[in-house]
């Protein structure tokens, strides 16, 4: 089968939702950003571009209507170029990737650019499905026969958080612990310019913003365990959580045709792509099967592997895929994750990819996995190797 390269993956400094520094700017401009900069930074003649595919969860108000096809119309790509929008909740991105490479090596297209943007400030999560609520009419996105199939009224990712922290035996100290590390290694990882060569600078009205805004130092265990927890009994607080991030990013995939035609450097080989189905309830575990299909699949192990990305949705999560998988947690979120960084939703997929390829670029490795936990019960696993 013909082979997906990665010729640029690119993302925006993540700003706080309803604080930081991106509240100013349109999802669309945001997401065009990144499409300007692919281009620039890779050389290729925009025109040649045959598709965009993006990912976005909360598709409703400033992200609606076609989101994708705006991003294009807002970026200095021409008309020409089509884009379409995905959900793969917060593994959108991610399979926005997987597709671009899917279509790559059918040999159905040549140059795909995949993408996602999403911002919580503007379009706050769970805008898309409250509108029947605001309507007044219809059951919402869970008709009776699945409310019945799982015995539930509703899925919720912040009890599946909870069940998983249960399962495990994490306890809050534990999770606090783990997310004061995720906001060291982020500001370490800010200090050591870790981040300069994938962050694009976005134009605002108070300037430019270049800088993950959400990054907390000197954070205390005794500051962690005063904030409240997200239901009584529990132990899952937002302060072990991921942030509410307006963000976008994006990946250039191409064939080796295209390598040869437009002259491109690639940054990457797409290994192995997997998507798997699970528990919708518990929701969040499903990384862990999807790793072992994944590795499986690519007739590779944990050790062959030298940089995991583990999306921080809750602390619990990437803490169950260490335990259940016995990983190596020093090669875990080496720059920080979402704890820290932000969890922009649908542009969190591609984010984590830009990170995970410069962090093996700086590190002079070559393999690297990531993967994320996706309401429905869904996971991604994406296998790179840095070229």
């Amino acid at each position: 089968m013909a082979e997906a390269y990665i010729v640029e993956s690119l993302r925006t400094a993540g700003g706080r939702a309803r604080k930081g520094g991106l509240i100013g700017v349109h999802p669309a401009d945001l997401g065009a950003n990144i499409l300007n900069a692919l281009v620039e930074r890779s050389g290729i003649d925009p025109a040649a571009i045959e598709d965009v595919i993006v990912g976005c969860v909360s598709q409703a108000g400033e992200q609606g209507f076609a989101f994708g096809r705006n991003l294009v119309l807002a970026s200095k790509l021409p008309e020409s170029v089509p884009a379409v929008t995905i959900d793969r909740q917060c593994g959108s991105s991610q399979q926005a990737i997987q597709f671009a490479a899917q279509a790559v090596m059918s040999g159905t297209q040549d140059i795909v650019i995949a993408a996602g943007a999403e911002s919580m400030t503007r379009v706050p999560m769970g805008s898309n499905i409250m509108l029947h609520a605001q309507a007044g009419i219809g059951e919402g996105p869970w008709p009776k026969s699945i409310r019945d199939r799982y015995g539930v009224t509703e899925f919720s990712q912040f009890r599946g958080a909870q069940m998983i922290a249960d399962k495990y035996g994490f306890s809050r100290e534990a999770m606090d612990a783990f997310a004061l590390e995720s906001h060291a290694k982020a500001a370490a990882a800010m200090d050591a310019g870790a981040f300069k060569a994938e962050i694009v600078p976005v134009e605002t009205v108070d300037g430019v913003f270049d800088m993950d805004d959400g990054v907390r130092r000197g954070g205390t265990m005794e500051a962690m365990a005063s904030v409240k927890t997200l239901e009584e009994g529990g132990t899952i607080t937002a302060a072990n959580a991921s942030q509410m991030t307006d963000g976008a990013a994006g990946a250039l995939i191409v064939s080796e045709a295209a390598l040869k035609r437009f002259n491109l450097t690639p940054m990457a080989r797409i290994v192995n792509m997997t998507v798997t189905g699970g528990d919708p309830v518990v929701m969040l575990e499903e990384p862990i099967a999807a790793t072992r299909k994944a590795l499986l699949r690519a007739g590779m192990t944990l050790n062959d592997i030298d940089l995991f990305e583990v999306n921080e949705a809750f602390a619990s999560v990437p803490m169950a895929w260490l335990q259940a998988l016995e990983a190596d947690p020093a090669k875990l979120n080496v720059n920080g994750g979402a704890i820290a960084l932000g969890h922009p939703l649908g542009a969190s997929g591609a984010k984590l990819m830009s990170t995970l390829l410069h962090a093996l670029k700086a590190r002079g490795k070559r393999y690297g996995l990531q993967t994320m936990c996706e309401g429905g019960g869904l996971s991604n696993v994406t296998i790179v190797e840095l070229l």
